[in-house]
């Protein structure tokens, strides 16, 4: 058994419909898992739901449902959600599942057999939005609190507490020694500069049962249920669990509800990729969980920026949102995946315009990529009538330089270099139709055969690009492999080399890949 490549997305919290924050992680980790796939590796992307807290109980009470019924209902529109995005995840994890639910209890039993937990009296500030205690420290010098934290309420309750300071300068340790463990480098100074500046101070790992039900109870203590984000965290170990690690069930022994046959060696895992605002709770306090069951860490947290819309922050109550089911029915979801790919470079925050849109559309798909292949193969049809000529191998020197920096580029999870890497193809190849003007050959009988060379040289090209598309633009990549007269998908590097294409034999039917719009 070989360890396959494992890769997460942060799991989302089901209280409302799915934005373009949700879709792009979707796609970073989608992409991710086709390249890997496509250079050979096996891999396992699991993404799902976080579907217990307080949130989500308010919600359903206003809904008028139990929390259970909302649940569903709401996990339904997002596994629709994955599946328009043509996600190619392996599992679909959602917290009210009874092999995460026995996971998080075995966790929980172990940590507090362990020592790790103790119980005591808390007073003081709760924000429901956040789900979170606050301190004074997050008071603001008016002795108000910020209004993203919503409605505060003061508390008195007894509650679970995780030792989070005896691990403190083990983990500024373990940052400084795997400089590649939070990417981007400005998010691990981030987590650094925290864990320098500031006594960490123990987790509260419960809520009363009294106060909220709709979790996990603790095992030991069945008056209170399991923090939605300690509950929510574990995801990633409870679904490899579930498919039979063996690292996990070394360390468990006690966690005997594989439902896969055969088992797969999954932890550590590859890549999280999160969003910025939950790099705290997976910068901070996954890896001291994870040391304290024994586990080893994940090799990587890939941290992407948020958003925005036209400069100003992504709201609902004003209506400056980006609806990506609609941008998708309109445009078509290669053209989604592309602009927020190219757009935005992971760990920045980005500002989508919708002229900023219809100009990539524009100038990169339909005038770049899309005529290219176009021209292409019309001229291939229109001239040789569809046979491939003899091999050449003009282009052959720039096909395997964008070939070789892509891969490269997809190894270190730098989508939008890679991008602009198989673009530099894109531009190469439509300056060739330029220069070699293969339509002012076709009037001359004595330039037929470098009227083939060069046919030959874009129809090649062509296919390449197919290949190196494959893990952004699957749709595409499969249609520019149909039209070439192709059995089956892009989807292995190795077909990148030059020469792929077979003299002799006949391409299919040209047809524009990505529509012009009127605009």
């Amino acid at each position: 058994m070989s360890k396959r490549f494992y890769i997460t997305t942060a799991i989302d919290y089901v209280n409302g419909q799915p934005h373009l924050g949700h879709a792009y992680e979707k796609i970073i980790a989608d992409v991710l898992t086709r390249a890997r796939r496509s250079l050979g590796q096996e891999v396992f992307f699991l993404t799902g739901l976080d579907e217990h807290g307080q949130k989500v109980q308010q919600a359903a009470q206003a809904d008028q449902k139990d929390p259970q019924t909302y649940c569903d209902g709401l996990a339904a529109d997002w596994q629709a959600f994955a599946k328009k995005l043509e996600l190619t995840h392996d599992d679909f994890v959602r917290t009210t599942q009874p092999r995460h639910r026995a996971c998080v209890q075995a966790v929980l039993s172990r940590l507090n057999d362990a020592g790790h937990f103790y119980k005591a009296g808390y007073t003081g500030f709760y924000s429901a939005k956040e789900e979170t205690f606050l301190t004074e420290k997050d008071r603001r010098p008016d002795g108000t609190f910020d209004p993203s934290y919503g409605q505060v309420v003061e508390l008195k309750e007894d509650n679970y507490y995780f030792k989070l300071g005896a691990h403190q300068q083990w983990l500024i340790d373990t940052i400084e020694g795997n400089p590649d463990f939070i990417t981007p480098s400005y998010r691990r100074n981030e987590v650094l500069g925290f864990l320098k500046n500031n006594t960490l101070e123990d987790l509260c790992i419960s809520r009363p049962a009294s106060r909220l039900n709709w979790g996990i109870p603790l095992p030991f203590d069945p008056d209170f249920v399991t923090y939605v984000w300690f509950d929510a965290l574990v995801n990633y170990v409870s679904i490899a669990a579930a498919h039979g690690d063996p690292t996990i069930a070394a360390a468990f022994g006690d966690l005997n509800f594989k439902t896969q046959n055969p088992p797969l060696e999954l932890w550590p895992a590859d890549i999280h990729v999160i969003g910025k605002d939950i790099l705290k709770f997976h910068g901070v306090y996954w890896p001291i969980m994870l040391k304290a069951m024994g586990l080893p860490l994940p090799k990587q947290i890939l941290v992407h920026g948020w958003w925005q819309k036209d400069g100003a922050k992504i709201s609902k109550s004003t209506g400056n949102v980006v609806d990506p089911m609609a941008v998708i029915e309109e445009w078509g979801l290669d053209a989604f995946r592309f602009y927020v790919l190219r757009e935005l470079d992971i760990g920045p925050d980005g500002n989508w315009t919708d002229a900023g849109f219809r100009a990539r559309y524009q100038a990169e798909l339909a005038n770049g990529l899309g005529n290219l292949v176009n021209r292409s193969l019309s001229m291939l049809q229109r001239y040789r009538n569809g046979v491939v000529p003899a091999r050449s191998n003009e282009l052959e020197a720039d096909a395997a330089r964008a070939a070789e920096e892509t891969r490269a580029l997809l190894q270190q999870s730098r989508l939008q270099a890679a991008l602009q890497s198989i673009w530099s193809l894109v531009n190469r190849a439509n300056q060739y139709v330029d220069q070699t003007a293969p339509f002012k050959l076709a009037k001359d009988p004595a330039q037929a055969q470098r009227l083939e060379e060069v046919l030959y040289n874009l129809a090649e090209a062509c296919r390449v690009l197919a290949v190196l598309l494959w893990p952004f633009l699957p749709g595409t990549a499969g249609k520019i492999y149909a039209q070439l007269g192709l059995e089956g998908a892009p989807d292995q590097w190795g077909a990148a080399t030059w020469g792929g294409l077979q003299p002799g034999r006949t391409i299919g039917a040209p047809a524009p890949l990505f529509p012009r719009k009127d605009v």
